[in-house]
This record gives structure tokens, C-alpha cells and sequence, in this order.
């Protein structure tokens, strides 16, 4: 199966200059152990926006650079190309960035979306997901505490 995973602001915000712009230690512990031992496809801005390929993953970059060749990353150049490069009857994730998101889309089955409760001001976007074509499987509240600034909900969407 194809998994988009993402954490998004109230407006969809992803991100700004290639950062999250928010901190939440137990999303990130949610996304390891979601993204652990799986294919994991991205862009080449959201891959160079890791300080190092992250562990126990096959990392999958999709970039329009022929020589783009970064070291233990598989390299391509379109989503097609990189969904076909996973195992069929394994769960594949696709991380980002908003126009990985965007063209992915359509080849996901599932979407584990994390809702950060805030606004934030940002330059790059999660797709708009339809009610037509998504349905809200599952729920999880989380409250606001010392280590998280604010309120957010994971959801799972399966595709209709």
C-alpha cells in the first residue's frame, strides 16, 4: 500500500524554507515508528532537509537532476517511477514535500495525517482532501503539554 504520512497546520501548512514550523517530539516518534523498516519516497528538498538519511529506511528521492546521486538513496525521477521501485505487498510512505504530495495523490491508499490546531505562516502546502473521495477512519486527540506548544489530532483517511 501506498501511505502519504504528513503533520499539517489548520490551512494545510506543511512547512516554511524546507522546516517544519512546529515541534511535536511524540509526532516524530509516531512517524519512526510508522516509517521504521519501510521504503520511504520524497523530494529532493524534504531528503536534503534531513541532517542524515534517516535509519532503518530505503530512502526513494524523486529529483529532475540527472546527477543528483545522493549516497544510500535510491534516485529518480517521477513518482511513477518511485512507486514502482517498492515492494507491491509491502507499505510504502510517502513523506514529502507539497508537490511530491500533490503527484503522489492519486496512487495513495492511505493518508496518516497529523492536524497541528494553529495556524502558521508557510510556503508549502498538503493537497486538499475531499470527503468525496476520503473517509476519516480513525482519531486520536492530543492535548497541548510542556513538550508539545500545541493541540493536534492524528487521523487516518482510507480512500473510498
Amino acid at each position: 500500500m501506498i501511505i502519504m504520512i504528513a503533520a499539517t497546520g489548520e490551512n494545510n501548512e506543511l512547512g516554511k524554507n524546507n522546516k517544519l514550523v512546529w515541534h511535536l517530539p511524540n509526532d516524530f516518534k509516531r512517524f519512526k515508528s510508522l516509517t521504521t523498516n519501510h521504503h520511504i519516497i520524497m523530494g529532493r528538498k524534504t531528503f536534503e532537509s534531513f541532517p542524515k538519511p534517516l535509519p532503518d529506511r530505503v530512502h526513494i528521492v524523486i529529483s529532475r537532476q540527472n546527477d543528483y546521486k545522493p549516497e544510500g538513496c535510491i534516485v529518480t525521477d517521477s513518482i511513477e517511477n518511485a512507486i514502482a521501485l517498492c515492494p507491491e505487498n509491502e507499505d510504502s510512505y510517502v513523506i514529502g514535500g507539497g508537490e511530491i504530495y500533490n503527484l503522489a495523490l492519486p496512487f495513495t491508499d492511505i493518508i496518516e495525517l497529523t492536524k497541528v490546531h494553529h495556524s502558521f505562516e508557510a510556503d508549502a502546502f498538503f493537497p486538499k482532501i475531499s470527503k468525496n473521495e476520503w473517509q476519516l477512519v480513525e482519531s486520536e486527540e492530543n492535548l497541548k503539554d510542556e513538550k508539545h506548544l500545541y493541540d493536534y489530532t492524528y487521523e487516518t483517511y482510507i480512500r473510498k
